[in-house]
């Protein structure tokens, strides 16, 4: 009864507004509304990096190497890739709302040897060095190495005034420093 009157009260709405796109989450039986952040609206993730990487890997035990935050069917989520202890690598994607786990699978590009597993300076601790330099939110996180061995994270990092900020984020020592350009300005000032 009560998803006739949502449905009837949706129909009501869009009609009203004169056709303009409306986001509704229904709720099923078990009260779960399955909905995610809408990026369309403007919602931000309420998830945060570190907390989806904790997600991820009780999902997929092992450690994330790289976190992205992108848009996906209208909703926010994390996309992340885990090198497994089973020694494969693993795409997870977590709802960026709530940190619900939405898929896992192994990667089918298990055939990079060469990219680094770990580093001394974890996913968290990276995001939170760079956080501490540019005050903002992390958008994406990767670990960079050269011939298996970490060697930095880079971090984009999006401030409050919607401004990007790309830094790199030292794996051994965790020291940040600001990502150069091509052309030797700061990637701040593009």
């Amino acid at each position: 009864m009560k998803r006739k009157i949502v449905i009837a009260a949706v129909t009501a709405a869009v009609l009203v507004g004169g056709g303009a796109a409306t986001a509704v989450a229904f709720a099923d039986d078990d009260g779960d509304s399955g909905a995610r952040s809408s990026a369309a609206s403007g919602t931000p993730a309420r998830v945060t990096v570190g907390e989806a990487a904790s997600s991820a890997v009780r999902a997929v035990p092992g450690t994330v190497t790289e976190a992205e935050l992108d848009d996906e069917d209208g909703g926010l989520v994390w996309e992340l890739d885990v090198y497994g202890s089973d020694k494969v690598w693993h795409d997870v994607t977590v709802d960026a709302g709530n940190g619900k786990v939405l898929g896992k699978r192994p990667s089918g590009d298990n055939g990079d040897r060469h990219a680094p597993r770990s580093a001394p300076v974890t996913l968290d601790a990276a995001a939170d060095a760079a956080t501490g330099a540019s005050r903002g939110t992390v958008t994406s996180v990767e670990l960079e190495g050269r011939d298996g061995k970490a060697v930095r994270w880079e971090v984009d990092v999006r401030d409050e005034d919607g401004r990007a900020h790309e830094l790199n984020v030292d794996a051994s020592s965790a020291r940040v420093t600001v990502d150069r350009s091509d052309d030797g300005r700061d990637a701040d000032d593009d």
